[in-house]
């Protein structure tokens, strides 16, 4: 085979490669667009709810969950607090709930300070209101702008909490520009293409 032919399979099969990719990609944002909100969620809210984007969480190499993030209509993300959404988490982990409350203080206290008793009040009701978790468990977090949050493990609504402040600062730890996991923040927003504060 001479040089010429190489050359021309090489670029046929570099052409078909890229055509794939970008069909993958395609499919993938295309697929984001059709998942609809849990019915159950759905019903939470007076407007339907939009896909805004999906992600994975990991820690060292390690898979904690996948996200999901469904938000109301006209949602910014700058100002993610005013806007009604649906944050979905399922598991790939076994988790206690107090484990996970007691992250998501740490998680609130590393975008801005926490007083320790508010902390450690906040740590309390997370930690009655967060439900040990398994692998494959999904839980629901809502979050109404003014009346603060509910969650759900699988169609199974659980207690609210009342605290607006918590409320904000606990959907904070996924969506605010200080979170510590920012690639995870762009991609629960690709679908608004908002990320950016």
């Amino acid at each position: 085979m001479c040089k010429r032919q190489i050359s021309a399979m090489q670029s046929a099969v570099l052409q078909m490669a890229l055509a794939c990719m970008l069909l993958g990609t395609l499919s993938t944002a295309h697929a984001m667009t059709d998942i609809a909100a849990p019915l159950p969620i759905q019903q939470q809210f007076t407007q339907k709810l939009q896909a805004a984007g999906q992600g994975q969480m990991r820690f060292l190499g390690l898979r904690i969950y996948d996200a999901r993030l469904w938000v109301g209509p006209g949602f910014e993300a700058q100002s993610f607090t005013n806007y009604p959404l649906a944050l979905e988490l399922t598991y790939h982990r076994n988790f206690t709930g107090k484990a996970i409350a007691e992250r998501s203080v740490q998680e609130i206290a590393r975008q801005r300070t926490v007083p320790p008793d508010l902390a450690q009040r906040w740590t309390d009701q997370l930690t009655q209101w967060l439900p040990d978790v398994k692998l494959g468990d999904r839980l629901t977090g809502i979050y109404i702008p003014s009346q603060g949050m509910q969650l759900w493990l699988g169609d199974k609504a659980l207690s609210p909490i009342n605290d607006t402040e918590l409320a904000q600062r606990f959907f904070g730890i996924w969506l605010s520009p200080q979170t510590s996991e920012p690639r995870l923040r762009e991609a629960l927003l690709a679908e608004i293409g908002k990320a950016s504060p």
